[in-house]
């Protein structure tokens, strides 16, 4: 048998290794990010009331939206907008798991193995799972900046109905041709550095935490590779992970939301260090965990969803451990 038919004979995953671990991890994404989504949009919800330069701009003329916690804001949202609307904006929330997943997760398995010497069954030192985390999420949250940013102004569309104010977007589809029309190419970027800080906090709790929480359990104690590892390794990222990243997911946002001129310029914020500094000057420090509960809700169960899937697909695929 010639070399050409020895590797059209072998397997997907050995075939195509880096190609099918991208499939795998963005199915993993979709299934978590389906089931968590109602929890993410109560989040982004709680992040954006009581915003301080929106007050100071006007922007929050019309009917006022009284302050709620968690429980209320999701309960508010089926009762005034429809149980439907706590899926709004789950499209391009999937479309950005399977970039942004697909991407890390591939990015950050490449950069161990490849650049950082990480050696099959030994100990991996915390600050390389910590560089190659908070790379690996950097570069694939740049890639899905522009979904990201559809699903941050499609979220905010049930609330705008309520202060009287019109809708923006008819759709997925016609959200991306408006933001692409108004701001150009760059304006689907908007809001990307600190998207790509939170994505590199994130990862830092969540892929880092897994990874060396995981093997840590392996080589120090009893436990094996199964779902009570995964279960385990996954409860401590979407912790860590919640604790890391929702500062830098308020800010982001609210970048993301702001509204803007013709050339897309934010009106309320010029950077994102000036959103952090004016979100701390009019509304205190805490107000950087607006929507830590959702968010740390929401990250667990999307971790442990997440991971447990994941595995278990590489795992019916042929392809080793993560």
């Amino acid at each position: 048998m010639s070399p050409a038919e020895e590797e059209r004979s072998l397997p997907l995953p050995e075939r195509w290794p880096r190609a099918s671990k991208f499939a795998l991890s963005a199915c993993a994404a979709a299934v978590a990010e389906l089931v968590t989504f109602p929890l993410d949009l109560t989040k982004t919800r709680l992040q954006m009331q009581g915003e301080a330069a929106a007050r100071r701009d006007g922007a929050a003329a019309g009917r006022a939206v009284p302050y709620r916690g968690m429980l209320r804001t999701a309960a508010g949202i089926a009762q005034e907008e429809g149980v439907r609307k706590l899926w709004q904006g789950a499209t391009p929330a999937v479309y950005r798991h399977i970039v942004y997943t697909g991407v890390r997760m591939v990015t950050y398995e490449h950069l161990c193995a490849s650049v950082l010497g990480r050696a099959e069954g030994e100990s991996f030192p915390l600050w390389k799972a910590v560089v190659g985390g908070m790379s690996a999420g950097a570069i694939g949250q740049f890639f899905a900046s522009p979904t990201d940013l559809v699903k941050v102004q499609m979220q905010m569309e049930g609330k705008r109905k309520l202060e009287g104010k019109p809708l923006r977007f008819r759709g997925v589809h016609h959200a991306f041709l408006k933001i692409l029309s108004e701001g150009g190419v760059r304006g689907l970027w908007a809001g990307w550095v600190p998207n790509v800080q939170r994505a590199a906090l994130v990862n830092m709790g969540d892929l880092t935490t897994y990874d060396s929480v995981k093997h840590f359990l392996l080589l120090n104690t009893t436990l094996v590779d199964n779902s009570v590892t995964h279960s385990v390794s996954s409860a401590c990222s979407g912790l860590v992970a919640a604790v890391l990243g929702t500062p830098a997911d308020v800010v982001k946002t609210r970048i993301m939301n702001q509204p803007r001129d013709k050339q897309g310029k934010g009106l309320l914020y010029k950077s994102s260090m000036d959103c952090l500094i004016q979100t701390v000057q009019g509304e205190g420090f805490m107000s950087l965990y607006k929507g830590f509960i959702p968010t740390w809700m929401r990250m667990a169960p999307w971790s442990l969803v997440f991971w447990l899937t994941y595995e278990q697909i590489r795992r019916m695929c042929g392809v080793s451990s993560f």
